[in-house]
């Protein structure tokens, strides 16, 4: 065995559970409290200030200059007086990751000295580098010039001993260059599409707010072994690994009793998300070894991802202090469960109604089945677009394998609101309905119970499921920002309810009556969405074939899926509900494919890398040892009887031989094919070159690699295999 694993083994052995200080206090007595929350707000603020910031939270109004200055000033006070020194303004560039520039809380003056200052127009916008960011083409290298700008929605928190304040991310020309900016403007699409509807119901309604519930799965690795696991370090994924003989089979670490030193780490990263006022109550192992997931409380959708970054950040930078690594890539291990990120989706009045959530009363039902109905056209009419909004490199791995839903975009719906909307198409004609063909429609609709939550069977195999009270859009990956694919949700929803308020107004100004208006217009819905809801299970085989003959696209890859993002349909849906022009779109199109040919292009080099300089050598060393061996029998037992006792090493010898010269061969053609792709002219040509022609290579030069691992004595071999890494000590 090396000494760097010798050495990590060891350190993985000697690690014990990092104790934290108890405290007495209860979580209620300190949640939030590095955020500049409410009750901050109230203490620090004047009535006036406090007054408008309430009014920009809620109405979306602007905050004025001079008020600017005043939160300002009180928000300095307040971080200062628990410790903090800078502030940055805290964004979201289409990197993926959040980015942040620090900046002191003084100004020189006169003398040599400073003062502590931080002014409205610092708390507004900043200026940082737009150039070096992800910009499809929108800001050339010499244009630098961006701008951040205060998103008053989402509140203030310390990190450290700095500042953080949410912003949008925009070009010097005013183009979108963030998740933000887009998320904020497809909130404010579907308040207005869905209070206009809401307003067949209930006249009270002003405002509609889509809710977000994420659930963050992730794996643990102890710092020692993925400190030696250069491919790990650099891509998140092992590129190389055998599988052990225990790996999740048994389905025993499911929900099993968490490792201690696990659960040590699990509470100091609450602890830290509770400060912050992020919602996380739920916690427990997943199902493959050494993964795990938590969940919060679900929350207004803007400040859920808000959040579900942040946590990912604090879940980083705790697992150091507990000499852990966090894996957040979709699937770190090749043949056990990948990572997803759940997102679950509903609309909520501002009274409070759930409106994926059936009432008592054949009205309030009619209520959520408009909504219900018009979010299952929503993804049929644009499935291919959603799709698009899960692609990665990272997610490719994991879509479609024994955990994830399948590249198909698909609803679950259950069996009892199935059979609602089945009579509901059965129900209503084209023409108009009698008192007697009214009332017994009411009646069906009246049945449905104000809780589905125990009727709704939960489809772990679908992509868009109904869960009782909200749709689980299942298929995103564990280190995407939720922003993107939920952008995409709320436009496509907004649209669809836009057009069926145009066409429910054009039937009631026909003289038909407004609930048969409804009704007529759901039943068309229902007909033509028919194709895309599925109850069985979407990892068969014969779903495929199913979905083929429904028409339903199945792009097993993120090449072929992003086409959807520039489509005609696409762009101008964004552009018409004012959320992404055509350029900001096409933009973010080229963003997406440059993206994933770098991912590929990095995992290609690194596994060259680590064939010639780690994997090669070591199979050669120990077949050296194999010959050598061999030798000394030959001297010792004479040519007759050495015959008969090496065939066995001559035959370990050849294997090696052969192993070894189709990496080599694989490995050389792999790089020859990743020249040639980086040659081509277009980031469509580039992508789908490193997908086709790139990618392919990986499976053979794993496959033999990991073959070798079974053959080399385990004191050669290099790497921590996936029996060390896999098992938490």
């Amino acid at each position: 065995m090396t000494t760097r694993r010798i050495l990590a083994l060891q350190d993985v052995v000697n690690r014990v559970p990092v104790a934290l200080e108890k405290s007495d206090k209860k979580v209620s007595e300190y949640y939030g409290s590095d955020v500049f929350g409410m009750d901050a707000m109230r203490e620090f603020l004047s009535e006036e200030a406090f007054d408008s910031i309430q009014n920009s939270m809620h109405q979306g109004t602007i905050v004025e200059r001079k008020m600017a200055d005043q939160v300002a000033a009180c928000m300095k006070a307040w971080a200062q007086s628990k410790g903090v020194t800078h502030f940055t303004h805290w964004f979201q560039p289409l990197s993926g990751a959040t980015a942040e520039k620090h900046d002191g809380f003084f100004e020189p003056i006169a003398g040599g000295r400073a003062i502590e200052r931080f002014s409205g127009n610092a708390l507004v916008q900043q200026e940082p580098d737009a150039s070096s960011f992800p910009n499809g083409g929108i800001r050339n290298t010499f244009e630098a010039r961006g701008y951040t700008a205060w998103d008053p929605t989402s509140p203030a928190f310390i990190w450290g001993q700095t500042l953080c304040i949410p912003t949008i991310f925009i070009s010097y020309t005013g183009e979108s260059l963030d998740f933000k900016t887009p998320l904020l403007k497809s909130l404010h699409a579907i308040d207005k599409a869905a209070t206009d509807v809401c307003q067949y119901f209930d006249k009270n309604v002003t405002k509609v707010i889509a809710t977000l519930g994420w659930e963050q799965e992730y794996f643990l690795i102890d710092s020692a072994l993925y400190n030696i696991r250069y491919d790990l370090q650099q891509t998140g994924r092992t590129l190389f690994g055998h599988a052990p003989a225990k790996g999740q089979q048994l389905e025993d670490h499911y929900w099993g009793s968490i490792p201690e030193r696990v659960a040590a780490y699990m509470r100091d990263f609450e602890y830290e998300s509770h400060l912050l006022g992020i919602p996380v109550r739920t916690r427990h192992n997943e199902v493959a070894p050494a993964q795990f997931e938590c969940a919060p409380v679900f929350e207004e959708t803007n400040l859920a991802v808000d959040h579900n970054l942040l946590l990912m950040d604090v879940m980083e930078k705790v697992a150091i202090r507990h000499n852990f690594r966090v894996l957040l890539h979709e699937k770190p291990y090749a043949g056990v469960n990948g990572s997803g990120k759940h997102n679950n989706w509903s609309l909520a009045t501002d009274g409070g109604k759930n409106l994926l959530s059936p009432g008592k009363t054949p009205k309030t039902n009619l209520q959520f089945l408009t909504f219900f109905v018009n979010t299952v056209m929503a993804v049929y009419e644009h499935a291919d677009l959603l799709r698009a909004s899960i692609a990665s490199a990272n997610n490719d791995h994991r879509l479609g394998a024994n955990e994830a839903p399948p590249a198909i975009m698909s609803v679950f719906l259950g069996q009892q609101l199935s059979n609602v909307l089945d009579d509901l198409e059965k129900a209503v004609h084209s023409g108009k309905m009698s008192p007697e063909e009214k009332t017994k429609l009411k009646m069906n609709i009246g049945r449905i119970p104000d809780i589905l939550l125990d009727n709704t069977d939960r489809n772990r195999t679908s992509p868009f499921a109904f869960t009782g009270n909200k749709f689980e859009f299942r298929a995103v990956g564990s280190s995407a920002n939720c922003g993107g694919p939920m952008t995409v949700l709320n436009a496509i929803v907004a649209e669809q309810l836009v057009a069926f308020k145009k066409e429910v107004d054009s039937l009631i100004d026909k003289k038909v009556e407004k609930d048969e208006a409804i009704f007529q217009v759901l039943k068309k819905y229902i007909i033509a969405s028919k194709r895309i809801r599925f109850e069985g299970n979407g990892y068969g085989d014969e779903w495929k074939a199913e979905a083929k003959k429904r028409g339903l696209a199945n792009i097993a890859t993120t090449p072929g899926a992003l086409d959807a993002m520039i489509s005609k349909k696409s762009l101008n849906m964004f552009e018409s509900q004012g959320i992404l022009n055509h350029r900001e779109q096409e933009a973010r199109y080229e963003i997406a494919l440059e993206t994933y040919t770098k991912k590929i292009q990095i995992e290609s080099r690194i596994m060259a890398d680590m064939v010639n300089n780690q994997i090669i050598p070591a199979a050669l060393n120990y077949q050296k040892t194999l010959i050598e061996n061999a030798k000394g029998l030959k001297d010792i037992l004479g040519a007759a009887e050495f015959k008969k006792a090496a065939d066995t090493q001559i035959e370990l010898i050849k294997e090696i031989s052969e192993h070894v010269t189709i990496i080599k061969k694989a490995a050389d053609d792999m790089t020859e094919a990743r020249k040639n792709a980086n040659n081509l002219d277009s980031a469509k040509k580039q992508a789908h070159a490193y997908c086709e022609k790139v990618k392919p290579f990986f499976e053979t030069i794993r496959y033999n690699v990991d073959k070798l691992e079974n053959i080399v004595d385990d004191a050669t071999w290099p790497l921590p295999k996936y029996r060390e890494m896999l098992y938490l000590r």
